[in-house]
């Protein structure tokens, strides 16, 4: 095979990866904007700037096509929650965790009320009594994997005394609760995008506490310190 025809063959496989993740995308806003029921192939298709018939190419049907998107996005966000998560590994060396911790709840506060990770807990949410399998995979995605992730950087963060003696997967379900609790709450609250402002506040109350509860006691982050 000459190497005109490898390059050849190899950008196909691309092509056609970049075209269905088009499709994926298209698929998600519109699903989205619509809801399953509303939402129509042929919408996806023009979101996408494909034919019709390409979609059925690449999805065999509307359901599938809607189980792909949505766990796609979810992909989408359990790569940017994982990513955020892994930055504390090169924290490690601080003395005071709260730096790193409030960095880690400000960025996660940003990819959580971002409007991708809002449209998809709407779009889960409503059509959960249809797809409730596809509800607990974006739960696996987003909520679950990335608390392991966290358990495991905390489990560190305590071993090298950063932190107090904890069980590691309790104390990241306390971190998660304590910034997402809120923030549910404000990207509820209305249409508009919640401020870059009240986004850090909202995380550097919850470091706060968290801290408070778990912070090494020379740190100065015990309760009453």
């Amino acid at each position: 095979m000459s190497s005109v025809e490898s390059r050849g063959s190899r950008a196909a496989p691309r092509r056609r990866a970049d075209k269905r993740k088009a499709i994926l995308d298209a698929a998600f806003l519109v699903f989205a904007r619509r809801g399953y029921a509303q939402a129509c192939v042929q919408e996806v298709a023009e979101e996408a700037g494909v034919a019709k018939p390409t979609v059925y190419n690449h999805l065999d049907d509307k359901e599938t096509l809607f189980r792909h998107a949505v766990e796609a996005a979810a992909d989408v966000l359990l790569a940017e929650l994982l990513a955020a998560v892994e930055e504390l590994r090169d924290r490690a060396a601080e003395q005071d965790p709260r730096a790193a911790m409030t960095d880690l709840a400000v960025r996660l506060a940003h990819i959580c009320c971002g409007e991708r990770a809002v449209a998809l807990r709407r779009l889960t949410y409503a059509e959960a009594p249809h797809f409730a399998d596809l509800a607990d995979a974006v739960q696996e995605r987003t909520a679950r994997r990335p608390l392991a992730a966290l358990a495991d950087r905390l489990a560190r963060l305590t071993l090298s005394g950063r932190l107090r003696p904890c069980d590691p997967e309790q104390a990241a379900g306390h971190f998660f609760a304590l910034l997402t609790g809120p923030l549910e709450l404000l990207s509820r609250l209305g249409a508009r995008p919640v401020p870059a402002a009240e986004l850090r506040s909202t995380a550097e109350g919850a470091v706060d506490v968290f801290l408070r509860a778990y912070g090494d006691a020379p740190s100065g982050c015990a309760p009453g310190g």
